[in-house]
């Protein structure tokens, strides 16, 4: 079944619809997106978005401050464009209905770690949630817009599938769309498009912890590698130093916005250890706070920190965190009395596929945004709630660039899904085993504080895996399952191919054997062609 549409857009968090959206000005476009269409990290997103509106803050402020806490690894002209467009984006947003929370007659400023200023724009804690409803208040009334819930992609359509054709005689990759499997209808439908935007979000669940929801498997930056695509920096795997302890997959987040409130870290005998790590305490970037809580569990064997909001003004506590009030509520803690167990969790990833300052990736017709992209923005570490802030702005100049890009034809010899040859396997258990097994050698061996020994023992389990998932996808039909087993199983390898690569510690990456930045030899991005 062939689906012809002017722009394609797989994901939909706030960079796939914020560009929908505006792409659908001029042409028609199809969402597709594995799940309902709310599910996406956006919609978890609870501290904000950064940008410059508080008298008293500067650009220049916020430059350095993304600069800084990125291990000076950001390219600094795309630093200055987002935190420079920042302002005209948060207008648009609130054009089109997000109600960010006052504090009177202005916008109410958080404060998160790292930040030099108050200059989060917040929906009280639960920001992303707060844009998804505005953005597809209008996706779903839009007639040029349809959108296939329930779809998971497959791969890009690229010179590889088409009929007839000699892959070695173009001198570049073009990409005219993808496969998906409609997951309800079981069958794979072809979507084709001059364009198409990967917006498809993070890779949180190629670890056994995370914050990001069970769609969050890197299929973005899998498909784009097996097409050709340049991928950057994939070693640098953001941990959250925050999630409710025990509170199952995805873990609950505990936003930072709760320390640039005023929440103290404590280790189990009730003392406060941040400043043993960093001077600002608990306001240090998310690397030092999420590698000093590593470091203190190691040292006493304990299973989690505490995050301790009990000095605080209790109303004003509720009145800032009501959803993380509820939520902890529920599992028997009230943040204004109790302390509030914790333990870091996979959460960003700073890495993705490789983009100009419009979006465009090195395959013509392939555009990718939010955190799929490597942009440049977040080098070793992004700096929090620089991501929304890094969505907005390149999904509104991604817009404007294919507004004016020539297109290219899409060929007519591309062909439908073939699954001749293939068979309904009733072994689900190799599935389930190999992606917990991934799960938990990733966290094992490549997490928070590596080193080359521990690196080399995943590579070499995973490219055992990767032989096991090839064979049994290549003689089974698709399923959900088996896409992300081998989109998961691809990424940890990027991750750990990554991790190798750079002979230093910088940001997000440390390892033992490499324990200093090496700014003669590594002041560079990690590319993997």
């Amino acid at each position: 079944m062939k689906i012809q549409t002017d722009f394609l857009v797989i994901g939909s968090g706030i960079a796939g619809l914020s560009y929908a959206l505006k792409v659908a000005e001029f042409g028609t476009v199809a969402i597709v997106t594995k799940k309902e269409t709310a599910e996406s990290n956006t919609n978890y997103a609870q501290g904000g978005i950064a940008t410059v509106f508080g008298s008293g803050d500067k650009f220049e402020f916020h430059i350095d401050d993304t600069m800084k806490a990125g291990g000076f690894l950001c390219h600094r002209n795309v630093v200055e464009m987002v935190v420079k467009e920042g302002p005209d984006r948060i207008k648009e947003l609130i054009a089109i209905g997000v109600q960010f929370t006052q504090n009177g007659k202005e916008l109410d400023l958080g404060r998160e770690g790292g930040h030099s200023h108050h200059r989060i724009i917040h929906a009280a804690d639960l920001t992303g949630k707060e844009i998804e409803r505005a953005l597809l208040a209008r996706i779903t009334s839009h007639p040029n817009i349809k959108i296939y819930e329930n779809h998971i992609t497959i791969d890009l359509i690229t010179e590889h599938h088409l009929i007839g054709s000699d892959k070695r005689s173009h001198d570049s990759i073009h990409c005219w769309g993808a496969y998906a499997l409609d997951i309800n209808g079981n069958h794979v439908k072809t979507f084709l498009a001059s364009t198409t935007m990967l917006a498809t979000g993070g890779a949180g669940h190629v670890y056994l912890h995370t914050t990001n929801p069970m769609i969050a498997t890197g299929d973005g930056v899998a498909m784009a590698y097996r097409a050709g695509a340049k991928i950057a920096n994939m070693e640098f795997i953001q941990f959250h130093p925050t999630t409710l302890y025990n509170s199952g997959s995805p873990s609950f987040l505990i936003s930072e916005a709760v320390r640039g409130f005023g929440a103290i870290l404590l280790d189990k005998k009730g003392e406060q250890f941040m400043k043993k790590y960093d001077e600002r305490g608990e306001l240090a970037p998310r690397d030092i706070v999420a590698r000093s809580i590593d470091t203190e569990l190691k040292r006493s064997g304990d299973e989690c920190v505490y995050l301790d909001l009990s000095h605080l003004d209790p109303v004003k506590t509720k009145e800032h965190f009501p959803n993380i009030y509820q939520r902890c509520l529920k599992h028997g803690i009230d943040i204004t009395k109790d302390r509030i167990p914790v333990v870091p969790g996979a959460h960003y990833s700073c890495g993705g596929v490789v983009t100009d300052t419009h979006g465009a990736t090195t395959i013509s017709g392939l555009y990718a945004v939010g955190e799929v992209a490597m942009t440049g923005l977040h080098g070793a570490n992004r700096l929090a709630s620089n991501s929304l802030l890094e969505a907005v702005v390149y999904s509104h100049n991604a817009a404007n660039a294919v507004k004016h890009r020539k297109s290219n034809a899409v060929p007519s010899n591309i062909p439908d899904w073939d699954e001749s040859g293939t068979i309904n396997s009733e072994e689900w258990v190799l599935v389930s085993h190999n992606r917990k097994e991934i799960q938990q050698l990733m966290w094992d061996y490549v997490g928070i504080v590596r080193s080359n020994h521990r690196l080399v023992r995943a590579q070499r389990r995973i490219a055992l895996i990767q032989d096991e998932v090839r064979d049994f996808y290549t003689r089974t039909k698709v399923s959900e399952g088996l896409i992300e087993l081998r989109n998961v199983s691809c990424v940890a390898d990027l991750i750990i191919r990554s991790a190798l690569e750079r002979k230093e510690s910088r940001g997000l990456h440390f390892t033992t054997d490499y324990p200093d930045i090496d700014d003669n030899n590594w002041l560079k991005d990690t590319i993997i062609n």
